[in-house]
C-alpha cells in the first residue's frame, strides 16, 4: 500500500496514473530478488534492480542524463564518464555494495550481446551501476549475487507499476531502522502546450528512528526500530521526459536532495547519497555521419523549470515513504529480523 492509500499527500502536483517511475513513457523497471537460508545462520537477502530509459537499444540510442553526489560515501561505476559527456548508455544497474563488480559484469555482457560492435569497430561502453550495503540482513560476504542476475533483471524489465519495498536490490535495505528497500512515485507538471512527466525510484537504506519526520507524517508507529550498524545510504533515479539539457538536468536532480532531507536525513558522514537523472525527451544516435545535432531545450528562465525543480523534491519525498509503506517484516541473517514501519 502507498502512503497516498494510507491518507498521506506529498506536495502539490498531481500524480501519474502509476505513481511511479514508469509514468515516464518509455522507461522501464525490472528486479530480481534473492531471498533463502544459508548454513550456520546465514541468509541471502538481497537483489538487483535494472532501470532502462527506454525499451530500445541503450548504446545505439542514448540519452541524456547527469548524477549529483549528495555525499559520496558510496560506490558507484559509470558516473565520471555519464557526467563528462552528458549521456547515459546503458541500463541503471542497483545491486549491494559487493555485487557492484558482478552487476557490471553480467551488465556489460548483456549489452556486449546486443551490440557485436562495441570493443571491435566501435569504442567501449559505460555501464553504470549504484548501491547501497545490506549487511544487516544479508550475508554479504557469500557474494549471491552473480551476472546471471543482472541480465535477469533487465530481461524482465517493464513499464508496469513496479514492485516496491522488499524487492530487488531493496531486499536488504533499512530505512530509519525500519525496513526499507524501493520505492517510486511520479508527478505531472503542466505547461502552455501540454504537459510533463516526473518520475523517481530510490534504494532506500539510511537513517535512525528519531530522524523520521513521523509528527510531519501523522505517523504513529506500534513497533520498535532496529539497530542500525552504519549511517546507511540512498540511490535515487529521477526521470523526466521534459527536453533539458545535461547541464540543466544536474540542476534539477539537485532537488532531489531537498526532498530526501524532508524526510528527516541530514546526508550522515558515513552515507553514499547519490542521484542519477536522465531525460527521454530525445534520443542520441551512436552512429551518425552529421556534423550538427539540433534539439529543442526548455529556457533557463521559464517559469517551468522551477515547477520542474519543486517537482524533483516532491516525488522524491514521496517514493522514500512509499519505500516504507511497501515493505514487509523481513528476517535476514542471524535471525535478525527488521519490522516493516506500521501506521496505526
Amino acid at each position: 500500500m502507498k502512503v497516498r492509500d494510507r491518507g498521506i499527500t506529498i506536495g502539490n502536483f498531481p500524480i501519474g496514473t502509476k505513481n511511479c517511475i514508469t509514468d515516464v513513457a518509455g522507461v522501464k523497471v525490472g528486479h530480481v530478488t534473492l531471498q533463502y537460508p544459508l548454513e550456520h545462520g546465514g541468509a541471502v537477502c538481497t537483489g538487483v534492480t535494472a532501470i532502462l530509459p527506454h525499451g530500445g537499444n541503450l548504446f545505439t540510442e542514448k540519452v541524456t542524463a547527469a548524477s549529483y553526489v549528495l555525499n559520496g560515501f558510496g560506490k558507484t561505476t559509470g558516473l565520471i564518464q555519464m557526467d563528462e559527456l552528458g549521456v547515459i548508455e546503458s541500463p541503471i544497474m542497483l545491486t549491494n555494495t559487493f555485487a557492484v563488480p558482478v552487476v557490471t559484469n553480467g551488465t556489460l555482457m548483456y549489452m556486449l550481446d546486443q551490440n557485436k560492435e562495441i570493443g571491435h569497430t566501435t569504442g567501449t561502453i559505460n555501464i553504470v551501476v549504484g548501491e547501497c550495503n545490506d549487511s544487516q540482513l544479508n550475508s554479504i560476504r557469500t557474494l549471491p549475487v552473480e551476472p546471471k542476475h543482472a541480465v535477469e533483471a533487465i530481461e524482465t524489465a517493464s513499464d508496469r507499476p513496479t514492485a516496491e519495498g522488499a524487492v530487488g536490490a531493496g531486499t536488504g535495505m533499512v530505512c530509519f531502522g525500519y525496513k526499507g528497500g524501493i520505492g517510486s512515485s511520479s508527478r505531472i507538471v503542466e505547461h502552455a502546450e501540454g504537459e510533463f512527466k516526473v518520475g523517481c525510484l530510490v534504494l532506500t537504506n539510511f537513517g535512525k528512528k528519531e530522524e523520521l519526520q513521523r509528527e510531519k507524517y501523522g505517523l504513529y508507529v506500534d513497533n520498535e526500530p532496529s539497530k542500525r550498524p552504519n549511517d546507511g545510504s540512498i540511490m535515487i533515479i529521477f526521470a523526466t521526459d521534459a527536453p533539458v539539457s545535461s547541464r540543466q538536468l544536474k540542476r534539477m536532480i539537485k532537488r532531489c536532495g531537498i526532498g530526501l532531507g524532508r524526510t528527516g536525513s541530514h546526508f550522515s558522514h558515513g552515507s553514499g547519497d547519490i542521484v542519477i537523472g536522465f531525460t527521454t525527451a530525445y534520443k542520441i544516435p551512436h552512429f551518425t555521419d552529421d556534423l550538427f545535432e539540433t534539439r529543442q531545450q526548455i529556457r533557463d528562465d521559464h517559469p517551468v523549470m522551477n515547477e520542474l525543480c519543486t517537482a524533483a523534491a516532491e516525488v522524491t519525498e514521496e517514493a522514500i515513504l512509499n519505500s516504507l509503506s511497501q515493505a514487509v517484516d523481513t528476517t535476514g541473517r542471524n535471525g535478525t529480523t527488521v519490522k516493516a514501519l506500521r501506521f496505526k
